[in-house]
């Protein structure tokens, strides 16, 4: 069964206990059970040496370790030099 549900918005801050805090009372008859939906900015982008770290780490790597997977030398191949 679907529930019509109101949207409001409001602001607010988020404790080091993880407690939000909104600046102003709600306009809503309480107690009820409310359903609420936080936007927040995003943290800035990982340095390169945490997203490397983060791939070594990463189980789904793991088969790289094995030996038989060193297929290639540094002398395979032709280098490359991007000339754009």
């Amino acid at each position: 069964m679907d529930i019509a549900m109101k949207a409001i918005e409001v602001t607010g801050t988020v404790d080091e206990q993880g407690q939000l805090h909104l600046d102003e009372p709600l306009t809503i008859l309480g107690p009820r059970r409310i359903r609420a939906i936080l936007l927040f900015p995003e943290e800035a982008d990982i340095d390169e040496s945490e997203w490397l770290q983060a791939a070594v780490s990463n189980p789904a790597f793991h088969f790289l370790k094995d030996p038989a997977e060193d297929i290639y030398t540094l002398t395979d191949g032709k280098p490359f030099y991007d000339e754009g």
